[in-house]
């Protein structure tokens, strides 16, 4: 494939996943202050497993963790997943600033878009209690897609953090597992290849705390979880390439941990969260095994 063609491919895969309309969520609640505190919740729909309280999938959007994406775009997403029994909390987040002060897109705020999703999870069993009576918040499983999938893989490894890292739990979160889609999964191999045009080292506040950062950060570094993980990933994504993906794998397998990895041809980086594409469906049975 030439990389004419391959970009084509690629456009038209975003252009479908773009063009659903957001889902308005059936609740929303505040897990703090700010205005990005927030977490959509979509009650269960469809019959997906063997009956009683729907396992929760927890969404982590992508959009290379900049403001210009939030989890309005992956609504539809989420809603597919409610079509299929699951209760679903979609999570906002923090994310970089700078379009609006003229400057360019910056990926990330530190700490903040940590801070968020570590006090996210840490309030999710209360809110579903609250919003989602039909759910079980002790069968819950966190997908994300693209940088949302490097959250998701770090959520799942804070108990592996740093002693002296304010997100850090004294045991793995109670998790059935991890979804990780297309995922920024090892943030050095992203570097390299340039994923987002230099999102990564953004995301860290910058080239001078790389190096100091990296360790609190980078799932690639935080293992073995003990937690359930698969990674699934198109060959074609030239958003965020195998080979990020791969490395992940690759290192889980140094750490003696065994993860998952559904290769999907023919698939770029967005059919993952199309309800239009094959690969969404196969997103919702990786994770239904997980959840039931």
């Amino acid at each position: 494939m030439t990389d004419d063609v391959a970009a084509a491919r690629a456009a038209a895969e975003e252009e479908s996943a773009f063009s659903h309309p957001a889902v308005d969520p059936d609740a929303t609640a505040a897990y703090g202050d700010d205005p990005d505190q927030l977490i959509d919740f979509y009650a269960p729909r469809g019959r997906g497993g063997p009956g009683g309280p729907a396992p929760v999938v927890v969404v982590l959007h992508g959009g290379a963790w900049r403001a210009a994406y939030d989890r309005r775009h992956i609504s539809p997403f989420a809603a597919f997943l409610a079509g299929r029994g699951f209760a679903v909390a979609n999570v906002e987040y923090r994310r970089g600033a700078g379009e609006r002060g003229g400057g360019d897109p910056v990926a990330g705020r530190w700490p903040g878009t940590f801070d968020d999703v570590a006090a996210a999870l840490d309030a999710l069993p209360a809110l579903v209690r609250e919003h989602l009576p039909q759910a079980d918040p002790r069968r819950m499983v966190v997908t994300g897609h693209s940088a949302g999938g490097h959250l998701a893989l770090w959520a799942a490894a804070r108990h592996l953090l740093p002693a002296d890292a304010p997100w850090r739990t004294d045991g793995p979160v109670p998790l059935r597992g991890v979804v990780a889609l297309a995922p920024i999964a090892d943030l050095a191999v992203a570097d390299k290849l340039d994923v987002c045009g230099g999102a990564t080292r953004q995301l860290l506040g910058g080239d001078e705390h790389v190096a100091e950062r990296r360790p609190y950060a980078d799932p690639a570094l935080l293992l073995p979880t003990g937690i359930a993980t698969t990674l699934v990933q198109g060959r074609t994504d030239i958003d965020v390439p195998q080979a990020v993906t791969e490395s992940y794998a690759e290192a889980a397998a140094k750490a003696g941990e065994v993860v998952g990895l559904t290769l999907l041809e023919d698939v770029g980086h967005y059919p993952l969260i199309d309800p239009a594409a094959d690969a969404c469906a196969v997103v919702a049975e990786e994770i239904a095994q997980l959840a039931w």
